[in-house]
């Protein structure tokens, strides 16, 4: 059995080039509700979506329309899969580019703070909800299953399936397109 966690891949939307703390809102509603545009998968993930037995998304349109690319049709589409939320923080009035706010965000909301956006905590605990639905796709199937998902939650998926018993085969990468792979570790049973 295997849980195959690939990000989706590049949005189309790039908005502003220089935004300040609080644009950073709208910015990110536009970027989540962005596709793939042209962006087409490398080799290495068709062959991985190809491989899989059940494929499970994220409802945001950049996974879903990645899943499109890939030549694949999701057999189950739940919010739990989708990106954690980053928290909009009242900065001075700098101009900088989403990129960096992105990250000083997600640094934030790291280190717990999470105003206007779900807690880490909270996070963790879907992430275990979801990594349950994986492992139940994966043992009905007794094959490989594809989530198409996002970069953070994806990282946090992981890390209940490890705790889980589940072996990194594969680490994800942080671009586009990368994925991770888990199996099942397998235990002897005594003679």
């Amino acid at each position: 059995m295997e849980i195959i966690l690939m990000r989706h891949g590049k949005p189309a939307y790039a908005g502003s080039a220089r935004v300040t703390s609080l644009e950073m809102a709208e910015w990110i509603s536009e970027y989540d509700l962005s596709d793939t545009g042209s962006d087409m998968p490398p080799q290495s993930s068709k062959a991985l979506a190809s491989s899989a037995l059940h494929i499970i998304s994220s409802p945001l349109p950049r996974a879903l329309s990645s899943l499109r690319a890939l030549g694949r049709e999701p057999d189950l589409i739940d919010k739990v899969f989708r990106e954690a939320d980053l928290p909009i923080i009242r900065m001075p009035a700098l101009r900088l580019s989403p990129l960096f706010w992105a990250a000083f965000f997600r640094v934030m909301w790291l280190c717990g703070i999470s105003r206007n956006a779900e807690s880490l905590g909270i996070a963790k605990q879907r992430a275990a909800r979801a990594a349950d639905i994986l492992i139940a796709f994966a043992k009905e199937s007794n094959g490989p299953v594809l989530l198409i998902g996002h970069g953070v939650m994806n990282r946090l998926i992981a890390k209940e399936l490890i705790s889980s018993g589940w072996r990194e085969c594969r680490r994800q990468g942080s671009g586009y397109w990368n994925a991770g792979i888990y199996s099942l570790l397998q235990t002897r049973s005594s003679a």
